[in-house]
Protein backbone atom coordinates (compact mmCIF):
# COMPACT_ATOMS: atom_id res chain seq x y z
CA UNK A 1 0.00 0.00 0.00
CA UNK A 2 3.09 2.61 0.90
CA UNK A 3 5.01 1.57 -2.36
CA UNK A 4 1.11 2.72 -4.26
CA UNK A 5 0.99 5.80 -2.36
CA UNK A 6 4.85 6.76 -2.88
CA UNK A 7 3.98 6.28 -6.89
CA UNK A 8 1.18 8.17 -6.66
CA UNK A 9 2.80 11.33 -5.01
CA UNK A 10 5.71 10.55 -7.22
CA UNK A 11 3.89 10.86 -10.84
CA UNK A 12 1.96 13.79 -9.44
CA UNK A 13 5.38 15.52 -8.49
CA UNK A 14 6.74 14.63 -12.20
CA UNK A 15 3.78 15.70 -13.70
CA UNK A 16 4.04 19.12 -11.89
CA UNK A 17 7.32 19.60 -12.55
CA UNK A 18 6.97 19.12 -16.30
CA UNK A 19 3.95 21.24 -16.44
CA UNK A 20 5.87 24.22 -14.93
CA UNK A 21 8.96 23.93 -16.99
CA UNK A 22 6.59 23.30 -20.05
CA UNK A 23 4.70 27.19 -19.00
CA UNK A 24 8.01 28.52 -18.57
CA UNK A 25 9.60 26.90 -21.54
CA UNK A 26 5.79 28.18 -23.53
CA UNK A 27 6.12 31.87 -22.12
CA UNK A 28 9.97 31.87 -23.17
CA UNK A 29 9.26 31.16 -26.82
CA UNK A 30 6.45 33.39 -26.79
CA UNK A 31 8.38 36.20 -25.31
CA UNK A 32 11.60 35.54 -28.07
CA UNK A 33 9.38 35.08 -30.87
CA UNK A 34 11.45 36.64 -34.18
CA UNK A 35 10.66 40.17 -33.93
CA UNK A 36 9.78 42.41 -36.72
CA UNK A 37 12.85 44.31 -37.62
CA UNK A 38 12.77 48.68 -37.89
CA UNK A 39 13.37 50.01 -41.25
CA UNK A 40 16.42 52.00 -39.82
CA UNK A 41 18.77 50.06 -37.06
CA UNK A 42 21.20 50.61 -34.51
CA UNK A 43 22.14 47.47 -33.45
CA UNK A 44 24.01 47.78 -29.29
CA UNK A 45 26.71 45.57 -28.01
CA UNK A 46 27.86 44.53 -24.18
CA UNK A 47 31.25 43.79 -24.78
CA UNK A 48 34.08 43.08 -22.31
CA UNK A 49 32.18 39.77 -20.26
CA UNK A 50 33.24 36.43 -22.15
CA UNK A 51 31.98 35.29 -25.21
CA UNK A 52 31.45 31.50 -24.59
CA UNK A 53 32.69 29.43 -27.75
CA UNK A 54 29.91 26.70 -28.96
CA UNK A 55 26.54 26.78 -30.07
CA UNK A 56 23.19 28.55 -28.66
CA UNK A 57 21.83 27.23 -24.99
CA UNK A 58 18.78 25.13 -24.52
CA UNK A 59 15.53 26.57 -23.66
CA UNK A 60 16.01 25.77 -20.14
CA UNK A 61 19.39 26.57 -19.64
CA UNK A 62 17.80 30.15 -21.12
CA UNK A 63 14.96 30.02 -19.20
CA UNK A 64 17.10 29.39 -15.47
CA UNK A 65 20.58 31.06 -16.03
CA UNK A 66 19.47 34.05 -18.48
CA UNK A 67 20.90 34.01 -22.45
CA UNK A 68 24.65 33.88 -22.45
CA UNK A 69 26.45 35.80 -25.69
CA UNK A 70 28.63 33.09 -27.62
CA UNK A 71 30.87 34.36 -30.40
CA UNK A 72 29.29 32.47 -32.98
CA UNK A 73 26.30 34.39 -32.50
CA UNK A 74 28.13 38.02 -32.02
CA UNK A 75 30.22 37.08 -35.12
CA UNK A 76 26.89 35.97 -37.01
CA UNK A 77 25.12 39.00 -36.24
CA UNK A 78 27.94 41.45 -37.28
CA UNK A 79 28.30 39.62 -40.36
CA UNK A 80 24.57 39.52 -41.54
CA UNK A 81 24.30 43.13 -40.50
CA UNK A 82 27.37 44.24 -42.46
CA UNK A 83 24.68 43.56 -45.55
CA UNK A 84 21.63 44.94 -44.27
CA UNK A 85 20.70 48.39 -45.61
CA UNK A 86 18.77 48.86 -42.68
CA UNK A 87 21.34 48.63 -39.84
CA UNK A 88 23.12 51.98 -39.87
CA UNK A 89 25.33 51.33 -37.06
CA UNK A 90 26.58 49.89 -34.21
CA UNK A 91 26.93 51.38 -30.49
CA UNK A 92 28.99 49.03 -28.35
CA UNK A 93 29.29 49.23 -24.37
CA UNK A 94 32.76 48.02 -23.34
CA UNK A 95 33.05 47.19 -19.91
CA UNK A 96 35.04 44.23 -17.85
CA UNK A 97 37.99 42.82 -18.67
CA UNK A 98 37.37 39.08 -19.42
CA UNK A 99 37.79 38.56 -22.81
CA UNK A 100 40.62 36.52 -24.26
CA UNK A 101 43.41 38.51 -26.17
CA UNK A 102 42.75 35.97 -29.35
CA UNK A 103 39.03 36.39 -29.21
CA UNK A 104 39.31 40.33 -29.02
CA UNK A 105 41.74 39.99 -31.94
CA UNK A 106 38.95 37.84 -33.61
CA UNK A 107 36.38 41.05 -32.53
CA UNK A 108 38.44 43.64 -34.27
CA UNK A 109 38.59 41.92 -37.49
CA UNK A 110 34.90 41.19 -37.36
CA UNK A 111 33.95 45.59 -36.71
CA UNK A 112 36.57 46.45 -38.73
CA UNK A 113 34.38 44.35 -41.61
CA UNK A 114 31.35 45.58 -40.64
CA UNK A 115 33.07 49.38 -41.05
CA UNK A 116 34.44 48.07 -44.46
CA UNK A 117 30.67 48.39 -46.07
CA UNK A 118 29.81 52.14 -44.92
CA UNK A 119 28.64 51.66 -41.31
CA UNK A 120 29.86 53.51 -38.50
CA UNK A 121 30.65 52.32 -34.93
CA UNK A 122 30.92 53.84 -31.61
CA UNK A 123 32.41 52.27 -27.99
CA UNK A 124 31.69 53.80 -25.09
CA UNK A 125 33.23 53.20 -21.68
CA UNK A 126 33.11 54.70 -18.24
CA UNK A 127 36.40 53.39 -17.66
CA UNK A 128 38.76 51.28 -19.29
CA UNK A 129 40.04 50.18 -15.76
CA UNK A 130 38.78 52.33 -12.73
CA UNK A 131 42.35 53.41 -12.04
CA UNK A 132 43.27 50.01 -13.09
CA UNK A 133 44.82 47.47 -16.14
CA UNK A 134 42.26 47.32 -19.19
CA UNK A 135 44.49 46.70 -21.86
CA UNK A 136 43.03 44.39 -23.75
CA UNK A 137 39.22 46.27 -23.45
CA UNK A 138 40.93 49.09 -25.29
CA UNK A 139 42.30 47.18 -27.54
CA UNK A 140 38.89 46.09 -28.80
CA UNK A 141 37.70 49.59 -29.09
CA UNK A 142 40.27 50.68 -31.10
CA UNK A 143 38.71 48.95 -33.77
CA UNK A 144 35.67 51.17 -33.76
CA UNK A 145 36.18 54.62 -35.50
CA UNK A 146 34.64 56.34 -32.46
CA UNK A 147 35.94 55.65 -28.69
CA UNK A 148 33.66 57.36 -26.09
CA UNK A 149 35.26 58.30 -22.55
CA UNK A 150 33.22 59.06 -19.61
CA UNK A 151 34.64 62.38 -17.61
CA UNK A 152 35.72 60.79 -14.59
CA UNK A 153 37.10 57.68 -16.76
CA UNK A 154 40.47 56.42 -17.47
CA UNK A 155 41.93 54.46 -20.03
CA UNK A 156 43.69 51.93 -18.09
CA UNK A 157 46.71 51.40 -21.26
CA UNK A 158 49.26 49.62 -19.28
CA UNK A 159 50.55 46.88 -21.03
CA UNK A 160 50.61 43.67 -20.32
CA UNK A 161 51.88 41.15 -17.19
CA UNK A 162 51.89 37.43 -16.10
CA UNK A 163 51.84 36.45 -12.42
CA UNK A 164 52.67 32.82 -11.33
CA UNK A 165 52.74 31.61 -7.67
CA UNK A 166 54.58 28.89 -6.54
CA UNK A 167 53.81 27.01 -3.78
CA UNK A 168 56.67 24.48 -3.09
CA UNK A 169 57.77 26.07 0.53
CA UNK A 170 53.96 25.92 1.53
CA UNK A 171 54.07 22.43 0.79
CA UNK A 172 57.10 21.50 2.12
CA UNK A 173 55.62 23.48 5.48
CA UNK A 174 52.54 21.61 5.94
CA UNK A 175 54.17 18.12 4.75
CA UNK A 176 52.77 17.77 1.33
CA UNK A 177 55.72 16.35 -1.41
CA UNK A 178 54.90 17.00 -4.73
CA UNK A 179 55.94 14.20 -7.00
CA UNK A 180 55.67 14.68 -10.92
CA UNK A 181 57.63 14.11 -13.88
CA UNK A 182 57.31 15.76 -17.38
CA UNK A 183 58.61 15.85 -21.11
CA UNK A 184 60.18 17.74 -21.33
CA UNK A 185 61.84 21.40 -19.72
CA UNK A 186 58.79 24.11 -20.88
CA UNK A 187 55.91 21.33 -19.86
CA UNK A 188 55.58 23.89 -16.75
CA UNK A 189 51.85 23.10 -15.49
CA UNK A 190 53.26 21.04 -12.02
CA UNK A 191 55.88 24.19 -11.90
CA UNK A 192 53.44 25.78 -9.55
CA UNK A 193 53.35 22.94 -7.14
CA UNK A 194 57.17 21.37 -7.72
CA UNK A 195 59.23 24.86 -7.49
CA UNK A 196 59.95 27.40 -5.13
CA UNK A 197 60.32 29.93 -8.14
CA UNK A 198 60.10 30.61 -11.85
CA UNK A 199 62.42 28.35 -13.79
CA UNK A 200 64.81 29.71 -16.12
CA UNK A 201 62.57 28.15 -19.37
CA UNK A 202 59.29 29.20 -18.11
CA UNK A 203 60.72 32.43 -18.08
CA UNK A 204 61.81 31.76 -21.87
CA UNK A 205 58.64 31.00 -23.00
CA UNK A 206 56.40 33.53 -20.44
CA UNK A 207 58.66 36.51 -21.59
CA UNK A 208 58.86 35.50 -25.53
CA UNK A 209 55.13 35.26 -25.35
CA UNK A 210 54.34 38.73 -23.60
CA UNK A 211 56.51 39.73 -25.73
CA UNK A 212 54.69 38.80 -29.03
CA UNK A 213 51.80 39.68 -27.53
CA UNK A 214 52.47 43.00 -26.70
CA UNK A 215 53.85 43.97 -30.11
CA UNK A 216 50.46 43.03 -31.67
CA UNK A 217 48.27 45.20 -29.25
CA UNK A 218 50.85 47.99 -30.09
CA UNK A 219 50.75 47.77 -33.72
CA UNK A 220 46.78 47.44 -33.74
CA UNK A 221 46.44 50.57 -31.70
CA UNK A 222 49.12 52.42 -33.84
CA UNK A 223 47.20 51.28 -36.76
CA UNK A 224 43.72 52.24 -36.08
CA UNK A 225 44.48 55.38 -34.12
CA UNK A 226 46.79 57.15 -36.52
CA UNK A 227 49.85 56.93 -34.23
CA UNK A 228 53.51 55.70 -35.04
CA UNK A 229 54.46 52.50 -32.63
CA UNK A 230 57.02 54.40 -30.33
CA UNK A 231 54.36 56.75 -29.58
CA UNK A 232 51.88 54.03 -28.43
CA UNK A 233 54.52 52.14 -26.55
CA UNK A 234 55.32 55.96 -24.72
CA UNK A 235 51.44 56.14 -23.97
CA UNK A 236 51.73 52.39 -22.26
CA UNK A 237 54.71 53.60 -19.84
CA UNK A 238 53.08 56.44 -19.27
CA UNK A 239 49.62 54.68 -18.04
CA UNK A 240 46.53 54.86 -17.25
CA UNK A 241 45.68 57.89 -18.53
CA UNK A 242 43.03 60.74 -17.24
CA UNK A 243 40.03 60.97 -19.75
CA UNK A 244 41.48 64.66 -20.42
CA UNK A 245 44.88 63.16 -21.56
CA UNK A 246 43.96 60.36 -22.90
CA UNK A 247 41.67 62.83 -25.24
CA UNK A 248 45.06 65.09 -26.21
CA UNK A 249 47.16 61.99 -26.91
CA UNK A 250 44.35 61.11 -29.18
CA UNK A 251 43.59 57.57 -28.19
CA UNK A 252 39.75 58.66 -27.05
CA UNK A 253 37.61 60.52 -29.37
CA UNK A 254 34.77 62.09 -27.34
CA UNK A 255 34.17 62.70 -23.34
CA UNK A 256 30.85 62.29 -22.49
CA UNK A 257 28.17 60.25 -20.96
CA UNK A 258 26.07 57.16 -21.75
CA UNK A 259 23.02 59.50 -23.03
CA UNK A 260 25.37 61.90 -25.29
CA UNK A 261 26.94 58.66 -26.97
CA UNK A 262 23.98 57.67 -27.82
CA UNK A 263 22.57 60.53 -28.95
CA UNK A 264 25.34 60.98 -31.21
CA UNK A 265 24.65 57.05 -32.53
CA UNK A 266 21.24 58.31 -33.80
CA UNK A 267 22.15 61.96 -35.25
CA UNK A 268 24.64 59.56 -37.10
CA UNK A 269 22.19 57.01 -38.29
CA UNK A 270 19.62 59.49 -39.20
CA UNK A 271 15.76 60.64 -38.07
CA UNK A 272 13.66 57.42 -37.58
CA UNK A 273 16.55 54.79 -36.30
CA UNK A 274 15.97 52.69 -33.25
CA UNK A 275 18.40 50.98 -31.13
CA UNK A 276 18.28 46.96 -31.46
CA UNK A 277 20.13 44.51 -29.50
CA UNK A 278 22.44 41.88 -31.81
CA UNK A 279 20.38 38.79 -30.16
CA UNK A 280 17.45 40.51 -31.03
CA UNK A 281 18.45 41.73 -34.52
CA UNK A 282 19.92 37.89 -35.11
CA UNK A 283 16.42 36.78 -34.38
CA UNK A 284 14.76 38.93 -36.35
CA UNK A 285 16.77 38.89 -39.47
CA UNK A 286 18.10 35.24 -39.07
CA UNK A 287 21.29 34.14 -39.23
CA UNK A 288 23.83 33.81 -41.99
CA UNK A 289 24.89 30.81 -43.99
CA UNK A 290 21.83 28.80 -43.62
CA UNK A 291 21.47 27.98 -47.42
CA UNK A 292 23.94 26.01 -49.94
CA UNK A 293 26.26 23.03 -49.62
CA UNK A 294 26.76 22.18 -45.95
CA UNK A 295 29.71 22.69 -43.77
CA UNK A 296 29.73 20.84 -40.83
CA UNK A 297 30.67 22.70 -37.48
CA UNK A 298 32.39 21.16 -34.32
CA UNK A 299 32.89 22.39 -31.29
CA UNK A 300 35.71 21.46 -28.98
CA UNK A 301 35.77 23.85 -26.11
CA UNK A 302 37.14 23.25 -22.58
CA UNK A 303 38.78 20.76 -20.62
CA UNK A 304 38.67 17.30 -22.46
CA UNK A 305 37.16 14.32 -20.49
CA UNK A 306 37.20 11.04 -21.76
CA UNK A 307 32.99 10.92 -20.84
CA UNK A 308 30.89 13.15 -19.07
CA UNK A 309 28.41 15.56 -21.59
CA UNK A 310 29.57 19.22 -22.54
CA UNK A 311 25.43 20.14 -22.66
CA UNK A 312 24.14 20.67 -19.33
CA UNK A 313 20.51 21.46 -19.61
CA UNK A 314 21.13 23.75 -16.20
CA UNK A 315 24.63 25.25 -15.90
CA UNK A 316 26.40 24.08 -19.22
CA UNK A 317 29.76 22.59 -19.12
CA UNK A 318 33.26 23.60 -19.20
CA UNK A 319 34.68 20.24 -20.03
CA UNK A 320 34.79 18.92 -23.24
CA UNK A 321 33.55 14.96 -23.74
CA UNK A 322 35.68 13.06 -25.96
CA UNK A 323 32.42 10.98 -26.57
CA UNK A 324 30.29 13.84 -27.57
CA UNK A 325 32.91 15.37 -29.88
CA UNK A 326 33.91 11.86 -31.46
CA UNK A 327 29.91 10.83 -32.31
CA UNK A 328 30.00 14.42 -33.95
CA UNK A 329 32.70 13.71 -36.39
CA UNK A 330 31.17 10.48 -36.91
CA UNK A 331 27.63 12.08 -37.47
CA UNK A 332 29.52 14.37 -40.28
CA UNK A 333 31.60 12.33 -41.93
CA UNK A 334 28.64 10.01 -42.74
CA UNK A 335 26.60 12.49 -43.79
CA UNK A 336 26.51 12.65 -47.65
CA UNK A 337 25.48 16.32 -47.79
CA UNK A 338 28.23 17.82 -45.46
CA UNK A 339 31.21 19.07 -48.24
CA UNK A 340 33.78 19.78 -45.33
CA UNK A 341 34.36 19.95 -41.56
CA UNK A 342 34.97 23.55 -39.60
CA UNK A 343 36.50 22.16 -35.98
CA UNK A 344 36.27 24.55 -33.49
CA UNK A 345 38.80 24.26 -30.67
CA UNK A 346 39.48 26.05 -27.47
CA UNK A 347 40.81 24.28 -24.99
CA UNK A 348 43.86 23.51 -22.62
CA UNK A 349 43.83 19.59 -23.48
CA UNK A 350 43.60 16.91 -20.56
CA UNK A 351 43.49 13.43 -20.96
CA UNK A 352 45.40 11.80 -23.71
CA UNK A 353 42.93 9.27 -24.05
CA UNK A 354 40.48 11.44 -24.62
CA UNK A 355 42.70 13.71 -27.32
CA UNK A 356 43.79 10.38 -29.05
CA UNK A 357 39.89 9.26 -29.74
CA UNK A 358 39.19 12.53 -31.21
CA UNK A 359 42.35 12.51 -32.82
CA UNK A 360 41.51 9.10 -34.75
CA UNK A 361 38.09 10.43 -35.70
CA UNK A 362 39.25 13.82 -37.32
CA UNK A 363 41.99 11.00 -39.47
CA UNK A 364 38.63 8.97 -40.55
CA UNK A 365 37.01 12.01 -41.33
CA UNK A 366 39.41 12.86 -43.62
CA UNK A 367 39.74 9.45 -45.15
CA UNK A 368 36.35 9.75 -45.47
CA UNK A 369 37.13 12.35 -47.78
CA UNK A 370 35.94 15.08 -46.05
CA UNK A 371 38.27 17.54 -45.51
CA UNK A 372 38.79 19.07 -42.11
CA UNK A 373 39.59 22.71 -41.01
CA UNK A 374 40.35 24.00 -37.34
CA UNK A 375 39.97 27.12 -36.44
CA UNK A 376 41.40 27.75 -32.88
CA UNK A 377 40.19 30.25 -29.84
CA UNK A 378 41.84 31.87 -27.43
CA UNK A 379 44.06 28.04 -26.35
CA UNK A 380 44.94 24.96 -28.37
CA UNK A 381 47.43 23.87 -26.66
CA UNK A 382 48.87 20.24 -25.73
CA UNK A 383 45.63 17.84 -25.54
CA UNK A 384 43.73 20.86 -27.84
CA UNK A 385 46.36 20.92 -30.30
CA UNK A 386 46.95 17.47 -30.20
CA UNK A 387 43.72 17.09 -31.41
CA UNK A 388 44.26 19.87 -34.54
CA UNK A 389 47.18 18.23 -35.79
CA UNK A 390 45.55 15.68 -38.13
CA UNK A 391 43.35 18.67 -40.06
CA UNK A 392 43.76 19.82 -43.85
CA UNK A 393 44.20 22.78 -42.34
CA UNK A 394 44.71 25.20 -39.00
CA UNK A 395 43.75 28.42 -38.47
CA UNK A 396 44.98 30.78 -35.43
CA UNK A 397 44.64 34.05 -34.31
CA UNK A 398 47.88 36.33 -33.64
CA UNK A 399 47.44 35.75 -29.66
CA UNK A 400 46.06 31.97 -29.45
CA UNK A 401 47.80 29.98 -27.18
CA UNK A 402 49.13 27.02 -29.13
CA UNK A 403 51.53 24.04 -29.08
CA UNK A 404 52.53 22.95 -25.85
CA UNK A 405 53.55 19.37 -27.35
CA UNK A 406 54.75 17.74 -24.05
CA UNK A 407 53.18 15.59 -21.30
CA UNK A 408 53.11 16.19 -17.55
CA UNK A 409 52.37 13.35 -14.79
CA UNK A 410 52.71 12.70 -11.15
CA UNK A 411 50.82 13.31 -7.56
CA UNK A 412 50.98 14.82 -4.11
CA UNK A 413 52.33 12.92 -1.71
CA UNK A 414 50.31 13.58 1.67
CA UNK A 415 51.88 11.41 4.11
CA UNK A 416 54.03 13.67 6.34
CA UNK A 417 50.71 16.47 6.51
CA UNK A 418 48.46 13.12 7.76
CA UNK A 419 51.60 12.49 10.46
CA UNK A 420 51.27 16.15 11.92
CA UNK A 421 47.96 15.79 12.02
CA UNK A 422 47.82 12.66 13.87
CA UNK A 423 46.16 10.38 11.27
CA UNK A 424 47.38 6.74 10.66
CA UNK A 425 46.16 5.10 7.64
CA UNK A 426 46.55 1.48 7.01
CA UNK A 427 46.77 -0.29 3.97
CA UNK A 428 46.56 -4.20 2.38
CA UNK A 429 47.89 -4.32 -1.21
CA UNK A 430 47.80 -7.30 -3.25
CA UNK A 431 50.15 -6.20 -6.82
CA UNK A 432 53.89 -4.67 -6.63
CA UNK A 433 52.30 -1.23 -8.21
CA UNK A 434 48.86 -1.36 -6.75
CA UNK A 435 50.03 1.62 -4.27
CA UNK A 436 51.59 3.57 -7.53
CA UNK A 437 48.77 6.28 -7.77
CA UNK A 438 48.03 6.63 -4.01
CA UNK A 439 48.76 9.55 -2.17
CA UNK A 440 49.99 7.92 0.81
CA UNK A 441 53.85 7.22 -0.25
CA UNK A 442 55.95 8.32 -3.43
CA UNK A 443 56.70 6.38 -6.13
CA UNK A 444 58.73 3.80 -5.88
CA UNK A 445 61.67 2.81 -7.86
CA UNK A 446 59.86 0.37 -10.16
CA UNK A 447 56.49 2.43 -10.11
CA UNK A 448 58.63 5.54 -11.09
CA UNK A 449 59.89 3.72 -14.23
CA UNK A 450 56.75 2.37 -15.41
CA UNK A 451 55.83 6.43 -14.83
CA UNK A 452 58.97 7.63 -17.05
CA UNK A 453 57.86 4.95 -19.58
CA UNK A 454 54.62 6.00 -19.77
CA UNK A 455 55.51 9.79 -20.23
CA UNK A 456 57.62 8.72 -23.02
CA UNK A 457 55.54 6.74 -24.81
CA UNK A 458 52.75 9.05 -24.69
CA UNK A 459 55.31 12.29 -25.31
CA UNK A 460 56.86 9.83 -28.58
CA UNK A 461 53.19 9.02 -30.04
CA UNK A 462 52.24 12.99 -29.58
CA UNK A 463 55.31 14.17 -31.55
CA UNK A 464 54.60 11.19 -34.09
CA UNK A 465 50.98 12.44 -34.56
CA UNK A 466 52.50 16.41 -35.35
CA UNK A 467 54.67 14.78 -37.88
CA UNK A 468 52.32 13.43 -39.80
CA UNK A 469 49.71 15.80 -39.73
CA UNK A 470 52.02 18.82 -39.99
CA UNK A 471 54.17 16.94 -42.71
CA UNK A 472 57.12 17.75 -40.88
CA UNK A 473 60.50 16.14 -40.09
CA UNK A 474 61.09 14.52 -36.46
CA UNK A 475 64.42 17.17 -35.75
CA UNK A 476 61.32 20.17 -36.95
CA UNK A 477 58.86 18.71 -34.54
CA UNK A 478 61.41 18.39 -31.70
CA UNK A 479 62.67 21.99 -31.93
CA UNK A 480 59.01 22.99 -31.72
CA UNK A 481 57.80 20.48 -28.60
CA UNK A 482 59.61 20.45 -25.45
CA UNK A 483 56.36 21.51 -24.08
CA UNK A 484 56.39 24.90 -25.29
CA UNK A 485 53.79 27.21 -25.73
CA UNK A 486 53.65 29.65 -28.70
CA UNK A 487 51.59 32.35 -29.88
CA UNK A 488 49.82 32.10 -32.98
CA UNK A 489 51.99 34.59 -34.68
CA UNK A 490 55.01 31.98 -33.92
CA UNK A 491 53.53 29.18 -34.17
CA UNK A 492 52.63 29.85 -37.86
CA UNK A 493 56.55 30.95 -38.03
CA UNK A 494 57.59 27.35 -36.95
CA UNK A 495 54.89 25.46 -39.44
CA UNK A 496 52.38 24.65 -36.60
CA UNK A 497 49.87 26.63 -38.01
CA UNK A 498 48.67 27.61 -41.43
CA UNK A 499 47.27 31.12 -41.57
CA UNK A 500 46.20 33.45 -38.96
CA UNK A 501 42.92 34.78 -38.64
CA UNK A 502 39.28 33.58 -37.07
CA UNK A 503 36.25 32.02 -38.19
CA UNK A 504 36.33 33.96 -41.19
CA UNK A 505 39.46 32.75 -42.51
CA UNK A 506 38.71 28.98 -41.92
CA UNK A 507 35.72 29.43 -43.64
CA UNK A 508 37.38 30.38 -46.73
CA UNK A 509 39.92 27.65 -46.04
CA UNK A 510 36.90 25.50 -45.44
CA UNK A 511 35.24 26.58 -49.19
CA UNK A 512 38.50 26.29 -51.05
CA UNK A 513 38.78 22.76 -49.60
CA UNK A 514 34.77 21.30 -50.32
CA UNK A 515 36.11 23.04 -54.27
CA UNK A 516 33.36 25.73 -54.01
CA UNK A 517 34.15 29.46 -54.98
CA UNK A 518 34.89 31.95 -52.52
CA UNK A 519 31.58 33.41 -52.45
CA UNK A 520 29.70 30.40 -52.89
CA UNK A 521 26.69 30.25 -50.02
CA UNK A 522 27.36 27.64 -47.14
CA UNK A 523 24.24 25.75 -44.92
CA UNK A 524 26.86 26.08 -41.92
CA UNK A 525 25.48 22.90 -39.79
CA UNK A 526 26.38 22.09 -36.10
CA UNK A 527 26.70 19.04 -35.18
CA UNK A 528 26.13 16.85 -33.49
CA UNK A 529 22.33 17.27 -33.62
CA UNK A 530 20.86 20.35 -31.01
CA UNK A 531 18.75 18.38 -28.91
CA UNK A 532 15.42 20.25 -28.05
CA UNK A 533 14.72 20.26 -24.58
CA UNK A 534 11.90 17.61 -25.02
CA UNK A 535 14.25 15.34 -26.73
CA UNK A 536 16.63 16.58 -23.55
CA UNK A 537 14.35 15.51 -20.84
CA UNK A 538 13.28 12.22 -22.76
CA UNK A 539 17.13 11.06 -23.16
CA UNK A 540 17.49 11.34 -19.26
CA UNK A 541 14.35 10.10 -18.25
CA UNK A 542 15.19 6.87 -20.71
CA UNK A 543 18.46 6.81 -20.14
CA UNK A 544 19.29 7.10 -23.67
CA UNK A 545 22.75 6.22 -24.29
CA UNK A 546 24.33 9.56 -25.87
CA UNK A 547 26.58 7.60 -28.09
CA UNK A 548 24.72 7.53 -31.16
CA UNK A 549 26.51 3.94 -32.02
CA UNK A 550 24.55 2.25 -28.56
CA UNK A 551 21.61 1.25 -27.84
CA UNK A 552 18.98 2.77 -25.24
CA UNK A 553 18.76 1.35 -22.05
CA UNK A 554 15.56 2.04 -22.02
CA UNK A 555 14.67 1.88 -18.06
CA UNK A 556 13.36 4.70 -15.14
CA UNK A 557 15.70 3.73 -12.58
CA UNK A 558 17.77 6.43 -11.76
CA UNK A 559 14.71 8.46 -12.25
CA UNK A 560 12.75 6.17 -9.65
CA UNK A 561 16.01 6.52 -7.55
CA UNK A 562 15.84 10.13 -7.07
CA UNK A 563 11.88 10.09 -6.32
CA UNK A 564 12.31 7.99 -3.86
CA UNK A 565 15.36 9.76 -2.22
CA UNK A 566 12.97 13.02 -2.09
CA UNK A 567 9.95 11.16 -1.13
CA UNK A 568 11.76 8.89 1.98
CA UNK A 569 10.11 11.18 4.52
CA UNK A 570 7.07 11.10 3.29
CA UNK A 571 7.92 7.04 3.74
CA UNK A 572 8.56 7.88 6.97
CA UNK A 573 5.08 9.27 7.89
CA UNK A 574 3.13 6.70 6.47
CA UNK A 575 4.91 4.05 9.35
CA UNK A 576 7.64 2.53 7.44
CA UNK A 577 10.80 2.46 5.39
CA UNK A 578 11.05 1.99 1.18
CA UNK A 579 11.99 -2.12 0.51
CA UNK A 580 15.84 -2.31 0.49
CA UNK A 581 17.02 -4.22 -2.24
CA UNK A 582 20.72 -4.38 -0.57
CA UNK A 583 19.98 -5.61 2.45
CA UNK A 584 22.77 -8.64 1.74
CA UNK A 585 24.55 -5.70 0.82
CA UNK A 586 28.96 -5.86 1.53
CA UNK A 587 29.60 -3.14 4.13
CA UNK A 588 31.79 -0.27 2.24
CA UNK A 589 35.33 -0.96 2.24
CA UNK A 590 36.54 2.69 1.09
CA UNK A 591 37.97 3.08 -2.91
CA UNK A 592 39.95 0.32 -3.99
CA UNK A 593 42.06 1.22 -6.83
Amino acid sequence: MRRIVLGIFAAIGIIAALTVLGTGIAVWRIASSRPALPKSIILTAELGRDLLEGPRQNEVSELLTGRKQTMRGFLDAIERAAEDSRVRGLYAHIDGDSLGLAKVQELRDAVQAFRARGKFAIAFSESFGEFGGATRPYYLATAFDEIWLQPLGAVGLTGLRAESPFLRGLLDRIGIEPSFQHREQYKSAANILTETEMPAPQREELDNLLGAMAGQITHGIAETRHLSESEVQGLIDKGPLFADEAKEAHIVDRIGYRDEALTEAHRRAGSGAELLSLSRYIEGAGRPHTKGPAIALIYGAGLMVQGGGSTSPLTGSAEMSAREVTRAFRDAFRDADVRAILFRIDSPGGSAVASESIWREVVRARERGKPVIVSMGDTAGSGGYYIAAPADKIVAEPATLTGSIGVVAGKLVITELLNKLRVNVETIERGANSGMFSALRDFSPAERQRLDAFLDQTYRGFKAHVAAGRHLSDEAVEAVAKGRVWSGEDAKKNGLVDELGGYAVALRLAREAAKLSPDAPIKLVTFPHQKSTAEIIFDRLLERERDSDAAPSGTLGRAWTALAALTSPLDLLLGGVLEDPGVLRMPPLGEIR
